[in-house]
């Protein structure tokens, strides 16, 4: 039996807010403390291809965000929390981390090495 998920009449879909890209130029300049929100949704299933109520490029874009703000907080450079806004909704946001003294690489080659990846 096939399962479809189907968009409520009324729902808002859940849309990317800013690119992977905009991410990296985000923390590269952020001070630490500031707080940026990346997505708004449920982001687990807003990335999941047999679910997701998103346009399949919009999906791959919020997939490729999701994996950058992983890559950044395992990196160390911003801390990943979400916030209830609703039922099934959630806020992600991403806190900027104060910058390690002594870096071996610089911030760009870190986020360009992870999106390589």
């Amino acid at each position: 039996m096939l399962m479809v998920a189907a968009t409520p009449i009324g729902a808002r879909v859940a849309r990317p807010r800013l690119t992977d890209v905009e991410l990296y130029a985000w923390i590269a300049q952020a001070e630490a403390g500031t707080r940026i929100e990346y997505h708004c949704g449920f982001l687990g299933i807003d990335v999941t291809p047999v679910i997701s109520t998103l346009p399949e490029p919009e999906r791959r874009q919020l997939a490729d965000l999701g994996q950058a703000a992983l890559g950044a907080f395992e990196k160390g450079l911003v801390h990943l929390v979400q916030e209830r806004v609703g039922p099934d909704r959630f806020a992600y946001i991403a806190v900027a981390r104060p910058r390690p003294r002594a870096a071996n690489a610089s911030l760009s080659t870190l986020l360009l090495e992870e999106r390589a990846a």
